[in-house]
């Protein structure tokens, strides 16, 4: 979401989106954790390879999402919900 849709929610919405991101970043975090795991022990047993950057893209996307979680806390924080 970008911000100008942020903008364009009400307050209940906006609070709910933020519920929604709280479990969703714990679960990117899980994912992004799990992810360099792979990436290091496909690196340690088979040494750098195809499946050594694949776990590395992933986790990429998933910490990249980190965007909307930064537009969301700004636009929470301008409204001074909590």
């Amino acid at each position: 979401m970008t911000q100008d849709e942020l903008a364009g929610l009400t307050d209940q919405e906006l609070l709910q989106e933020v519920k929604k991101n709280k479990s969703t970043t714990i679960i990117n975090g899980f994912l992004f954790g799990v992810m360099i795991g792979i990436a290091i022990y496909s690196t340690w047993k088979n040494g750098v390879g195809f499946f050594t950057l694949v776990p590395l893209v992933f986790a990429f996307f998933a910490f990249n999402n980190s965007k909307k979680s930064k537009a969301l806390a700004a636009e929470v924080k301008s409204r001074n919900l909590k």
